[in-house]
């Protein structure tokens, strides 16, 4: 690790003032991504300045037009336990809790989740060429061991996934992402804060340096009846995404009135398809009807050499987690899908 500097911001203004002090200062909160980046030499910096002690960014709280808040530097553990997001948003704590372990959920916050890097093999090895480390220097995974890696939105620079459990669960619900920084507060639509690769595969997000996530907006509609989040991956604990899907569904005698369909582990950011999602509005909730919306969401989908697999296991897993929506039920440890 290099030497750097290490201090506590007392307010948002004055953890924004502190970083702009120098261009590789960042922000630090839970750091379970972070101080691994910096053991790697993946990234360097020359100050971190600790958010933890800011108050006022470390609950939930109710919003006047409906919905709610989730403080930014609230962990993932307390988010997903809190009695509001398993009545309200179930999605959500069911996809925070399919992430990571306990020991990691208990010291990762809701800002830090969003701002993950990829845990692409060619990403950590800094003795190989890796665009989204070194911008030019090319992209080992293409030609390489890429079983983990994108099938969709993917680009000649770069063929990286976005890691996070909790963000497929939030591009679902559309939340948004709101920011302070050097210019004043703003908020992002959750779909505009993270990037596809194109040819800055390094710039994961929408974020300027100097700025920081506060908050994550959600709106009232939970889609707390009819949900279901499925995460496929090579291991049961402790492991990244092949694939993931959150469904949410609104029906009404058994037709969807809405749909929310977003995947995760192939893409570099969480992946929506508003073609797949209207073709499923007004009609019959059905296995053959989730068939047809799985082929829309993977239309264009090309894999590589190892990863070729993750597009027909994504297609079956949208149909299984749209049957298992239907009765959120069959989430249960020993339960069934629906048929």
């Amino acid at each position: 690790m290099n030497n750097f500097t290490y201090s506590k911001a007392s307010t948002v203004q004055d953890a924004v003032n502190r970083v702009q002090q120098g261009p590789e200062a960042k922000f630090v909160a839970g750091g379970t991504n972070l101080i691994d980046l910096m053991k790697y030499h993946v990234i360097t910096t020359d100050a971190l300045i600790d958010v933890n002690h800011v108050e006022g960014y470390h609950a939930i709280e109710a919003r006047g037009e409906g919905g709610i808040r989730l403080g930014a530097f609230m962990t993932n553990a307390k988010t997903a336990y809190h009695p509001i997001i398993e009545q309200q948003y179930p999605l959500l704590s069911r996809a925070i809790l399919a992430g990571a372990s306990a020991q990691i959920r208990n010291m990762a916050t809701n800002g830090g989740n969003l701002l993950q890097r990829t845990r692409c093999y060619y990403f950590y090895d800094v003795n190989t060429p890796c665009n989204k480390r070194e911008p030019g220097s090319g992209c080992s995974a293409i030609g390489g061991y890429n079983r983990i890696m994108a099938i969709l939105g993917a680009s000649e620079s770069c063929i990286a996934v976005f890691p996070s459990d909790m963000c497929v669960a939030l591009a679902a619900l559309e939340a948004k992402v709101n920011i302070s920084g050097p210019h004043g507060d703003r908020s992002l639509a959750f779909t505009d804060f993270h990037r596809l690769p194109g040819n800055t595969p390094d710039i994961d997000n929408n974020l300027s340096h100097g700025e920081i996530i506060t908050s994550i907006d959600l709106p009232s509609k939970g889609f707390s009846d009819n949900y279901s989040y499925l995460k496929l991956r090579d291991r049961n604990s402790y492991a990244f995404a092949l694939v993931s899907v959150a469904t949410a569904l609104e029906l009404e005698d058994g037709i969807v009135r809405e749909s929310r369909i977003a995947l995760g582990g192939v893409a570099h950011k969480p992946w929506r398809s508003a073609e797949g999602e209207a073709f499923l509005q007004g009609k019959e909730a059905t296995k053959e009807n989730f068939t047809r919306v799985a082929e829309i969401i993977l239309t264009g989908a090309a894999g590589y050499q190892y990863n070729s697999f993750k597009i027909e296991l994504a297609k079956r897993a949208i149909v299984r987690n749209c049957m298992m929506a239907l009765n959120p039920e069959t989430q249960l440890p020993g339960a069934q899908p629906s048929r």
